[in-house]
């Protein structure tokens, strides 16, 4: 919905060594200390005509989907000499909207940077959904390709929450390019590689590629997603998961307004022939996200807020083939789906380390949402301020003491304690059935605008958070104040203790 993390891998749990994974639809990757669950999957690639209607099959959805394309962008980059051995003064690693702002912004203050990436060219391939007051406050507005005047949320067949809020696709060529250009003319370097290994030096450190190629910057910034590459975890990682299955889709109608996009659709009518699947929709449910961009063209996403452990890929998608037959969704073709795995939650990196991290690397993910990438969007100039501030002006401060400043910027007390209220809200949410939850966001988003659209977009601090939760306590129902009394008890006690011990 905004910003989900997408591992575009045929969804194993993976954690690959440059991904880069965010979501696109409403709210909302993956190890545990030695179990790393994968979920498997087959499906063939088998080109049909435009007149193939799918019937209540998952194997035959998969079917319609095209053989990944991956698109480039047609751009000379200026490459890495490595036969200079010069030191850069950063080196991103990781060529994702985080990696390439922090580039971007870190250039035009005339520092060096090189970024590292296996695929520099390549266009993004999730799609990506945000607010679209987010991409205004960062002039990102040339950068959406659909615009939508609000959103919908079904809570049941009975109940629905029209969202007087704007949102938008973002366009990923549009995006990147802009970056990429914008790093191109600061004097950005490429080195298209994965990085292996990291070693520290007091004053520099080395990245050791695997061509075999060595590049020496006194800054590291890790912004490889998921995947953890370079930023280091001392505290077992138990996270809560986001699991979803979407498709663009050309379809013959669909009953969605096309003004509106569907934030979420908690309706489960279409599981009332299948006893068993709508029992575990109601112990672990999923909701419709969609994007209708014409009355025959839309994004369609099943998708699984927060489960621990994650929903298997294949029950998300008989959940989407069953709602579509009921909604009468007959699809023609797909352009292309997306598997998505985002871990939510979990501890925050050693701070501070001498790598600086961003984004999922640097646990930015929403713990209650899955959304990330306007957060890292906006913590983007955070980072690039902090590495010019010490590194540009000041050359008194190195190595572990500068990536120290960084990290304090990046995770300053009021972050963490944010952070520790949203980790809250996930751990209540993990233990609602479905219709607990119908009841939780009937009162969440009955919430006064300021707040549920702050939440969202990670706009409160712990005053206000504090606020939001006596606001949605009163507008919930009687039994929904009991649930979350009787759920909550233990979450709370556990963040009122970790706020606690968490001290400057």
């Amino acid at each position: 919905m905004d910003t989900l993390l997408k591992i575009h891998n045929k969804l194993e749990f993976l954690h690959p060594v440059h991904g880069f994974a965010d979501k696109v639809g409403a709210f909302g990757s993956l190890k545990t200390q030695n179990l790393e669950p994968k979920f498997h999957y087959k499906k063939s690639h088998i080109k049909l005509s435009k007149g193939f209607c799918v019937k209540a099959s998952s194997s035959t959805l998969l079917e319609l989907v095209p053989e990944t394309k991956k698109e480039n962008l047609e751009f000379d980059l200026p490459m890495y000499d490595p036969s200079k051995n010069r030191v850069v003064d950063l080196a991103v690693v990781g060529g994702g909207p985080a990696g390439l702002a922090v580039a971007q912004q870190v250039s035009e203050a005339g520092l060096s940077v090189c970024s590292i990436d296996p695929s520099p060219k390549l266009i993004w391939p999730n799609n990506y959904g945000v607010w679209v007051d987010e991409f205004e406050a960062m002039d990102l507005l040339d950068c959406l390709d659909t615009t939508w005047s609000g959103a919908v949320v079904y809570i049941d067949d009975k109940t629905t929450k029209d969202l007087d809020r704007p949102y938008g696709r973002v366009n990923r060529k549009q995006l990147k390019s802009k970056m990429m250009q914008k790093c191109i003319s600061n004097g950005v370097k490429f080195h298209q590689a994965k990085v292996v290994k990291v070693i520290h030096e007091e004053l520099k450190s080395l990245l050791i590629c695997n061509d075999g190629v060595t590049i020496q910057a006194a800054v590291v910034l890790d912004a490889t997603g998921f995947s953890r590459c370079l930023v280091q975890y001392d505290k077992p990682y138990n996270p809560g998961y986001q699991v979803a299955y979407g498709i663009l889709a050309e379809v013959e109608e669909h009953p969605f307004d096309t003004n509106k996009m569907v934030f979420m659709d908690w309706r489960d009518s279409h599981l009332n022939n299948n006893k068993e699947l709508k029992e575990r929709n109601r112990k672990i449910p999923t909701f419709l996200y969609a994007m209708p961009f014409s009355s025959q063209r839309i994004f369609l996403e099943e998708t699984s807020l927060v489960a621990r452990p994650g929903v298997p890929m294949k029950d998300i998608q008989e959940r989407m083939v069953a709602r579509l037959s009921h909604l009468g969704i007959k699809v023609k073709s797909i352009e292309e789906d997306e598997h998505c795995v985002i871990p939510m939650g979990g501890p925050l990196p050693v701070l501070p380390q001498r790598v600086v991290g961003i984004g999922g690397t640097a646990g930015m993910v929403h713990p209650s949402t899955g959304y990330m990438v306007a957060r890292t969007l906006a913590a983007a100039p955070i980072v690039a301020n902090a590495i010019v501030q010490y590194l540009g002006s000041n050359r008194g401060i190195l190595g572990d003491d500068l990536s120290a400043e960084v990290w304090k910027d990046l995770w300053p007390i009021e972050r963490r304690r944010q952070r520790e209220f949203f980790c809250f809200g996930m751990d209540v949410l993990l233990k609602l059935d479905l219709h607990s939850t119908r009841r939780f966001f009937n009162a969440f988003f009955d919430l006064e605008p300021r707040y549920w659209h702050g939440f969202l977009s990670s706009r409160l601090f712990l005053p206000d958070l504090l606020l939001f939760g006596l606001s949605l306590f009163s507008h919930a129902s009687n039994t929904s104040r009991l649930e979350i009394m009787a759920k909550g008890t233990v979450p709370l006690v556990n963040m009122i203790n970790n706020l606690i011990q968490d001290r400057e």
